[in-house]
């Protein structure tokens, strides 16, 4: 049975959990045996493991010694590691977002788009969650006839002044390229496009550094227009306590509700628009059933995703996450931003270079003065639930 041998790039916080599974051999076929950080105190742990400690990527990339990489790096980065990786001839898993905008996305994906032989994978793991499975199921299927509208508040990501410090890149236009939407909220938009598509036209509000001494977005309220006539509201904060993670999807036979670790399906007995069309009195509405969908939580989902991984470069499975899916959610992030900055809607498909220009000019002309503050080792895998 053949092995790939993997590297990490990139040791922060999320470099670390993928390398903890990994070396306790949680994903079959798949051999940690590299990792890779400008911070050499982040690799003495490794090298006694026995585990090669390299300080620049492009090194370990060139260097022959592995058949893939993940890349946990700052945003940027993905865009160039992930093209050098694969003109290496390795096969990539990137962190999201798989670029820090649209272009470079569109970049990354053109050089994968070349080499079929090679696998560009994107580290979506709420697609193996359950709820978001059966969600989609339930579209797919047509049980919830005909789309209606989406709300998805989605402010349960608090963050304090000290996270924000605890690093030079974070958000910033220069590190990160945008705040809650690329960074927090970046699954959420990555399940929104995989469960609905991409909606037609975008209108943002956001609130720059309105809670946060920062620079990028950290309060955002997005309306959404999609293809067949449904609407949808997204809402994003990193300020808010408690917080609220509450997704609502209605369409013409029903509505689903997610929130509390609970799905929620209120089924209409027969199409509303139907109904609504054949009923002879003003006020009646449809029956309704209340139906609550069971779930269990994903075991260990990054480690399904990478098993996914390791399939799809062994054995050509196909993926649940590909790499190509990753400019959806980056090109969300991206329009509604965009759409805050112009005071005005921005259409779907992203003029991409438009973006591009307008960031640059956002990096030229910040005047941020970050400190940074180095902060003491948390557990931050509670946030992996969403």
């Amino acid at each position: 049975m053949k092995t790939i041998r993997i590297g990490i790039i990139g040791m922060g916080n999320i470099g670390r959990h993928h390398a903890g599974y990994l070396l306790d051999r949680k994903v079959a076929r798949c051999e940690l045996v590299a990792v890779c950080s400008t911070s050499p105190g982040k690799l003495d742990s490794y090298a006694a493991k026995g585990v090669q400690v390299w300080g620049d990527g492009l090194a370990l990339i060139r260097s022959g010694t592995v058949d893939a990489v993940l890349i946990a790096t700052p945003h940027y980065d993905h865009t160039t590691l992930g093209i050098a990786a694969l003109e290496a001839g390795l096969h990539v898993m990137v962190e999201k977002p798989i670029s820090a905008h649209k272009a470079d996305a569109e970049r990354l994906l053109a050089v994968a788009s070349s080499r079929p032989g090679q696998v560009l994978g994107g580290m979506f793991q709420l697609r193996v969650e359950p709820r978001y499975q059966k969600i989609r199921r339930l579209l797919e299927s047509g049980e919830l006839g005909r789309l209606v509208r989406v709300n998805w508040i989605n402010t349960d990501w608090f963050r304090t002044e000290a996270y924000y410090a605890s690093g030079g890149w974070r958000a910033t236009w220069k590190g990160e390229g945008g705040g809650v939407l690329l960074n927090q909220c970046l699954h959420n938009l990555d399940v929104l496009s995989w469960m609905l598509g991409q909606p037609s036209r975008v209108r943002g509000f956001c609130g720059f550094g309105r809670y946060h001494g920062i620079e990028v977005e950290d309060d955002v309220t997005a309306y959404f227009e999609y293809p067949g006539g449904a609407t949808g509201v997204f809402v994003a904060s990193t300020a808010e306590a408690p917080g609220t993670n509450r997704l609502e999807i209605v369409g013409s036979r029903g509505r689903l509700v997610l929130e509390d670790g609970k799905l929620r399906f209120t089924r209409n007995d027969g199409d509303m628009l139907e109904f609504s069309r054949s009923a002879k009195g003003g006020f009646t509405k449809p029956e309704i059933w209340n139906v609550e969908i069971p779930f269990e939580n994903a075991a260990a989902p990054h480690a399904q995703l990478m098993e996914n991984f390791v399939a799809a470069a062994l054995d050509g499975a196909p993926l649940i996450a590909p790499g190509s899916d990753g400019v959806n959610s980056v090109e969300l992030a991206n329009a509604i931003v965009f759409s805050a900055l112009e005071g005005r809607e921005v259409e779907l498909p992203l003029d991409a270079l438009a973006w591009e220009r307008r960031l640059k000019e956002l990096i030229a002309g910040s005047r941020l003065e970050k400190v940074v503050v180095a902060g003491g080792k948390e557990d931050f895998a509670a946030s992996f639930r969403r």
